[in-house]
């Protein structure tokens, strides 16, 4: 007896779809928004997509997912997926290329701070990191994309409100020379960001684009742990200068900087280095290093990388104070040696980066 299958619809189509994650990312083609239309004759199913990307595996991955995904859906005949590929946006794109209209209005470089894992102190270097561009002289922005967990209200010390001016641009919020934007100057004091994906794009864009970051130098994106909505929004609408790989030494720490360093490779993003932080701890009564969370761990993966070990930042309790009380340790004590490790890292980033 020959089985009878009812014909699949478009949202039979979509749902199958939303199955297959973007490479490298944790996130579906169909809430990334790569699906631009769905038509289904009978049994058979045509699929355009759009993406941007310099890679031609991904568009190919992609296709070969779809296609199995969608060929064993009951009642599918045959299956044609087309793909339009955009080129990927470039921070060395000229002006007038296809990239001019990702640049942030006012900004030169943006730089962004990413981990895979939450914990590694990635707040606390974007903080020292600004500072420490700063300090070279650069005008310096600091904005931090972690709408679930913002934190660079509390190590600058301030709940002020930001607002807007005349042209409805937000203005910073301006600290030891620094202006800043996060998701803390919003909220009351303890008070969860309930965000779905749509308002989380959302956000973002206004972060991005509603602020005034006329004049800066350097903007600092302190991105949040992983690769989800808020890195895939980033990475395909603003041109990055590269990313900064946070990690701590120890392999459950950097398995998650791995993804995060791929994710920025599948989208064409350089990646400028990785940080090793809490890399060691100096006892402050005899100088013994102890190697807490293990030795030469961020060296290898640097190394396996491919990309320069920017510097290894020792946990320090001077370093935790200043920050808990709003004033990192680049502006507390700007001679200190964990100041000066900031300072020789945001120097290699600056000698790395085009002009």
């Amino acid at each position: 007896m020959r089985l009878q299958f009812s014909m699949p619809t478009p949202d039979d189509v979509r749902s199958a779809l939303s199955t297959i994650k973007y490479p490298g990312f944790s996130r579906d083609i169909v809430s990334f928004g790569l699906l631009k239309d769905v038509q289904v004759s009978g049994a058979d199913v045509i699929v355009q997509m759009a993406l941007a990307t310099n890679d031609p595996n991904i568009p190919a991955q992609i296709k070969a997912n779809s296609e199995a995904a969608l060929g064993a859906l009951p009642g599918v005949g045959k299956v044609t997926i087309r793909i339009d590929i955009q080129a990927a946006p470039s921070a060395t794109t000229p002006a007038g290329g296809a990239a001019a209209v990702n640049q942030i209005p006012g900004v030169k470089h943006v730089i962004a701070i990413a981990s895979g894992k939450g914990g590694v102190g990635k707040s606390t270097v974007s903080a020292n990191l600004a500072l420490s561009l700063a300090a070279q002289g650069h005008t310096v922005g600091l904005c931090d994309c972690d709408l679930y967990g913002p934190s660079i209200a509390l190590m600058f010390a301030t709940n002020e409100r930001p607002f807007a001016d005349e042209d409805n641009r937000i203005i910073p919020i301006e600290r030891h020379g620094l202006k800043l934007m996060s998701m803390g100057f919003l909220l009351d004091d303890g008070a969860p960001a309930i965000l779905r994906g749509p308002m989380v794009t959302k956000y973002i864009q206004q972060f991005l684009r509603q602020v005034n970051w006329d004049g800066v130098d350097y903007l600092i994106l302190d991105l949040p742990p992983g690769t989800g909505d808020i890195q895939l929004t980033i990475v395909q609408t603003v041109a990055l200068a590269g990313a900064v790989i946070v990690s701590t030494p120890q392999e459950v720490a950097l398995i998650d900087a791995r993804k995060a360093a791929t994710m920025f490779e599948k989208v064409n993003v350089p990646v400028l280095g990785l940080i090793e932080n809490m890399s060691y701890f100096l006892c402050p009564s005899d100088g013994k290093r102890y190697d807490i969370f293990g030795e030469g761990g961020g060296k290898r993966e640097a190394d396996r990388l491919g990309v320069p070990l920017l510097g290894q930042v020792p946990i320090d309790i001077a370093t935790r104070e200043s920050g808990d009380r709003g004033l990192p340790i680049a502006a507390a004590d700007p001679e200190s040696a964990i100041s000066k490790t900031f300072l020789a890292i945001a120097e290699q980033l600056t000698a790395g980066i085009q002009k």
